[in-house]
């Protein structure tokens, strides 16, 4: 009689368990304020008739947390965020501050923190109507813009929630985090990355300078840059080699940039030497360029902070966004390897 009983407390362990049918999975998520209030968008897969669809559900509450709730009791089945792919937030709120939020994500668990987090340009309403009338595969659009082996580019910054969250705890890495917008004439358009500073939007990139920015962290393969008029090229491969000290209490870092690429159009009768060149020139100022614009805002997302670690105690690294970073001298050379021409015939 009492091994029955064992058997029964094991066996009652799963009774809040719920079949995939009562549940429903919302792909993105999407948070912006309305005067005190948090107005939240859910784009949820739906079948219809021609195949795989999406709908869009909103409601408003004085926290997230509420307003999910709500959406499960209002709703037939119950929601669950931890197969969530993207949330996007409005520009408003990163400007005010993501760190609750970002907290209250990893410190409940309901989302993964692997979710991609992105920055609308606008209001959420009109972004969320064109991702669900642009919808053919159960909303999973968006998604695939980020995703490396679909749509995403190296112009376009990759941020998940647990990055961000790390940032809010670290001395000396802040993090980048990509703002969308309705496209014209696509589901989506990039804009750039918002350049974020203990969770809080302080600035923003171009781009060509979000390029720059994956490269340095090894993520610029496939990234195509126009070599001022006289064509373009594709980077195939990226190498960052590094050295810092610590001078006259003044900190210096030597970065040499090797960047493999191949030539995918030219326009004229450039030689190979002179493209070299003007690649060389122009990538270094876009990236002393970028440099000076996020120290002036005293953030560090290129995480250099992080090779002086061994070089300062951890009582002058608490101070290294505002005592070292900000008169920090960069020194960068861009070297550039042309290891392919194509079928192109061009000259040295």
């Amino acid at each position: 009689m009492l091994l029955m009983t064992g058997f029964l407390t094991v066996l009652c362990g799963c009774w809040d368990i719920k079949d995939i049918n009562h549940r429903t999975l919302p792909i993105v998520m999407g948070v912006e304020k309305k005067n005190d209030a948090y107005n939240v968008f859910l784009l949820i897969p739906e079948n219809n008739q021609g195949g795989t669809g999406a709908k869009v559900v909103t409601g408003t509450g004085e926290t997230i947390n509420e307003v999910v709730d709500r959406f499960s009791k209002d709703m037939e089945v119950q929601v669950d965020l931890l197969h969530l792919k993207v949330i996007v937030f409005e520009r408003a709120i990163a400007e005010q501050g993501l760190s609750d939020s970002i907290s209250s994500f990893m410190r409940a668990r309901d989302i993964s923190p692997k979710t991609i987090v992105a920055i609308s340009e606008e209001k959420l309403e009109p972004l969320f109507e064109k991702l669900k009338s642009s919808s053919k595969n159960g909303g999973v659009e968006i998604y695939n813009f980020f995703e490396k082996s679909a749509g995403w580019t190296p112009h376009v910054a990759q941020t998940r929630i647990w990055q961000i969250f790390r940032s809010l705890n670290s001395f000396t890495h802040d993090v980048a985090i990509p703002i969308i917008e309705p496209g014209r004439t696509t589901t989506i358009a990039s804009t750039g990355s918002a350049v974020i500073k203990n969770g809080k939007m302080v600035g923003k990139i171009t781009p060509d300078e979000t390029l720059m920015f994956n490269a340095f962290n090894g993520l610029g393969t496939q990234g195509r840059i126009e070599v001022m008029d006289h064509g373009s090229v594709l980077i195939v491969a990226d190498k960052l080699t590094h050295s810092s000290s610590i001078k006259g209490n003044k900190a210096i870092l030597n970065c040499r940039l090797q960047l493999k690429v191949t030539i995918l159009e030219t326009k004229g009768s450039p030689s190979v030497t002179m493209i070299k060149r003007e690649l060389d020139e122009m990538l270094t100022g876009q990236i002393q360029q970028m440099f000076r614009n996020i120290q002036s805002k005293e953030a560090d997302i290129l995480g250099m902070g992080q090779f002086f670690r061994t070089k300062l105690s951890r009582e002058r690294l608490e101070h290294w966004r505002s005592e070292y970073y900000p008169y920090m001298k960069l020194n960068v050379q861009v070297n550039t390897i042309i290891q392919n021409k194509g079928l192109l015939k061009m000259k040295n």
